[in-house]
């Protein structure tokens, strides 16, 4: 049994990952920034945590104790085109998505290092190798996730600390159903909106899926460095490992009806 802290458990994927770890077996501390969003869910401890706040990040780490497994999963996404997309929402992003996973590295990996033994788990994305149009900014924040995963890797190793990336595909849980949206009137990229592909809901990964590979990846960080999680992000990722950057290019186009 390990001692787990995930971030970002008030709903979707981090709720379902509380569960499924719970279910098997594990002392799993919940967190979210306002803890009444956790007062049903059958975990150890239940702690309110700001992964953009140094304080909250401080005294949750404190109140939770030693931790064996550091889950960050806290992330928010939204969509508009790259050159009017506001800057107060990309630091928005990369204060939740970017920083916040940083704070929380920070805050217990220090720890896990002088024990000499832990696992981080670290939340990317199948748009962390691959981007599409219309979520660069969002992307752009796995693409860092995965960067800092791989230096991590290298630092941690020696200290017989395991760090592990787990990039998932779309996930049912209804981030995409409504996300922050920034698009002017009379928008030139709402052609290109409207083009895409819009994968329904039922057709998604549950997130008891992805969840189920989060709990593997948490339990198995010998096994490998990056876990793809979902049919459709095997499938994207194996083609972008096979395929040049032209040939590519036309099958994500094809894949997600990208007529622009």
């Amino acid at each position: 049994m390990a001692r787990i802290l995930i971030t970002g458990t008030s709903k979707g994927l981090g709720r379902a990952t509380a569960l499924e770890l719970v279910r098997r077996g594990h002392e799993v501390i919940a967190t979210a920034r306002k803890v009444e969003t956790l007062a049903d869910l059958p975990v150890a401890k239940r702690l309110a945590l700001d992964v953009t706040n140094d304080e909250s990040v401080r005294r949750a780490v404190a109140q939770a104790g030693p931790i064996d497994v550091l889950i960050n999963n806290a992330a928010e996404i939204a969509v508009g085109p790259l050159e009017s997309i506001p800057f107060e929402e990309v630091h928005r992003l990369y204060d939740i998505n970017v920083f916040g996973t940083l704070r929380m590295i920070q805050a217990v990996v220090p720890g896990m290092r002088e024990r000499r033994s832990g696992t981080v788990v670290n939340l990317s994305s199948v748009v962390g190798r691959a981007a599409l149009p219309l979520t660069g900014i969002y992307c752009s924040t796995k693409w860092a996730i995965e960067s800092l995963s791989e230096s991590l890797r290298i630092e941690l190793g020696h200290f017989g600390v395991r760090v592990v990336v787990v990039e998932p595909g779309t996930i049912g849980t209804g981030a995409l159903d409504a996300p922050r949206s920034f698009f002017g009137a009379n928008d030139p990229y709402a052609p290109l909106a409207a083009s895409q592909k819009h994968v329904p809901r039922e057709e998604m990964t549950p997130p008891e899926t992805i969840a189920r590979k989060v709990a593997d990846a948490a339990e198995n960080p010998e096994k490998q460095f990056r876990w793809p999680a979902g049919a459709d992000a095997e499938a994207l990722l194996a083609a972008r490992a096979k395929l040049d950057d032209k040939s590519f290019d036309v099958a994500l186009r094809s894949a997600f009806k990208v007529d622009w």
